[in-house]
C-alpha cells in the first residue's frame, strides 16, 4: 500500500516514515498542506496520515477540501489537541480515525490498516485466495498450509493483488504502488518479482496479459 504522509514535525515525521516502511508501506512524505494537495492530485494513494497543524494549508482545510471535492481516500488524523471538541471537529470533517500525539508506532499502524481495510471492503485482516492466507499485520504468508518466506516487495505485490483480486494491473500500476518517489526503480523489477512469486506459488497463480499486464490467475 502507498502512503501519504503529511507531517511538518521532522523528527516525528522520520520516525513514521521510517516505522511504515519498515512494516510493508510504500510512504511519500510531505511537510506541508499545499504540496499534499499536489501530490493528491497526481498519485493514487491507499490511504493518508494527516497532521492538523500544517504550514500553507491546514490538515483540517486539506481534509475538507479531498471530501468536497469526492476523494474517499482513507485519511488518519494526527494531533497534539486531545478534547472532545477537537475530535469530533476532525471527525465531522471527513477523517476515518484519529490518533493524539504522542502514539505508540504499533497502533498508528494497526489503525492505519483497519482505515484502509475498511475503505477496501474487507472485514478480516487476513486474505485468501486458492490456498494461500497472507496476513499483512503479522507480516506472515502461508500457501497449502506452509508457510512461506518473501521479501517485503514479494509481500507487498501479492498484497497488492489480493487486494485488487479482479483487476488488470499494469506494470505502471505495479511500480506506482511499491515504489515511493526518493526509491529508484530498475527496469525490470516487476517481471523480477513476479518471477519469484511463480517460483514459490506456481506458474498459473499469475497471470500475464500480454501488452496489458498482470493479474491473480482464473
Amino acid at each position: 500500500m502507498r502512503i501519504l504522509l503529511v507531517e511538518d514535525d521532522l523528527l516525528l515525521g522520520d520516525g513514521v516514515e521510517a516505522g511504515l516502511r519498515q512494516t510493508g508501506f510504500t510512504v511519500d512524505w510531505i511537510k506541508d498542506g499545499v504540496s499534499a494537495r499536489s501530490a493528491l492530485e497526481v498519485v493514487d494513494y491507499d490511504g493518508m496520515v494527516l497532521d492538523i497543524n500544517l504550514p500553507r494549508l491546514s490538515g483540517l482545510d486539506l481534509l475538507s477540501e479531498i471530501r468536497r471535492a469526492g476523494n474517499a481516500l482513507p485519511v488518519l488524523l494526527l494531533t497534539a489537541r486531545d478534547t472532545v471538541e477537537d475530535r469530533i471537529l476532525g471527525l465531522d470533517a471527513g477523517a476515518d480515525d484519529y490518533l493524539v500525539k504522542p502514539f505508540a508506532l504499533g497502533e498508528l499502524v494497526a489503525r492505519l490498516r483497519a482505515v484502509v481495510r475498511r475503505a477496501h471492503g474487507r472485514a478480516s485482516p487476513t486474505l485468501e485466495y486458492a490456498g494461500l492466507s497472507l496476513d499483512p499485520g503479522a507480516h506472515k504468508a502461508c500457501y497449502q498450509g506452509q508457510d512461506i518466506e518473501l521479501t517485503g516487495k514479494e509481500f507487498q505485490l501479492l498484497e497488492l493483488f489480493l487486494d485488487n483480486r479482479n483487476k488488470v494491473l499494469s506494470r505502471q500500476q505495479i511500480e506506482e504502488k511499491l515504489y515511493g518517489w526518493n526509491q529508484e526503480v530498475a527496469s525490470n523489477a516487476v517481471e523480477v518479482h513476479i518471477h519469484h512469486l511463480r517460483k514459490k506459488l506456481g506458474a498459473q497463480f499469475i497471470r500475464t496479459h500480454r501488452g496489458v499486464g498482470y493479474q491473480l490467475g482464473a
